[in-house]
């Protein structure tokens, strides 16, 4: 095993197709990840939600624009929510042969996603970016905290069920 892969998880697209807040700011902590590690693999995720592009070409776009070799970056444009971009990242990980991830999302959503990895058996970093009252506003921040709630243990049980899935589809590197 050698680098982590950088994990950047997408956020809502405008509907004039640009990125909407959160996605800017996922999008900007992953390019300084991306400065910081030369080496590691980018994995961009998110599919077309309610509004195209997809969340990953929008982040892959933004991110070869500031020099980002396009040879670094992974597109998942499959996946349309948290458990689906772990699921998807971990089979890249495993498929690599990677050390684990760099989590890189809002602060308030990094816990329940190191949560399905720690799950799923991949160790993961903290690489999130600060999302709070001052950067969202009270509303969209309380909004945001209240809907990890229930999510967290919702997603560990369905994580914990997916496992033995992964585990045979990618080996014993789980």
């Amino acid at each position: 095993m050698s680098h982590h892969l950088i994990v950047i998880l997408g956020a809502a697209v405008r509907p004039d197709g640009l990125a909407s807040a959160a996605l800017r700011r996922r999008i900007e902590g992953g390019l300084r990840l991306a400065l910081a590690h030369p080496d590691a693999m980018v994995f961009c995720s998110g599919g077309v939600g309610r509004y195209g592009p997809s969340e990953a070409s929008i982040m892959a776009e933004r991110l070869t624009s500031c020099g980002v070799s396009r040879e670094r970056l992974i597109l998942d444009e499959q996946s349309l929510d948290t458990l689906q971009t772990v699921v998807a990242a971990t089979r890249e990980i495993g498929r690599r042969r990677l050390a684990g991830a760099i989590v890189c999302t809002d602060s308030y959503h990094t816990p329940r996603t190191r949560l399905i990895f720690a799950a799923l058996g991949v160790p993961s970093l903290d690489g999130s970016v600060k999302a709070g009252p001052r950067q969202m506003g009270w509303p969209a921040w309380w909004r945001m905290r209240l809907r990890e709630v229930p999510a967290i243990p919702y997603d560990w049980v369905l994580a914990l069920t997916k496992r033995r899935g992964l585990r045979d589809q990618i080996g014993s590197t789980l």
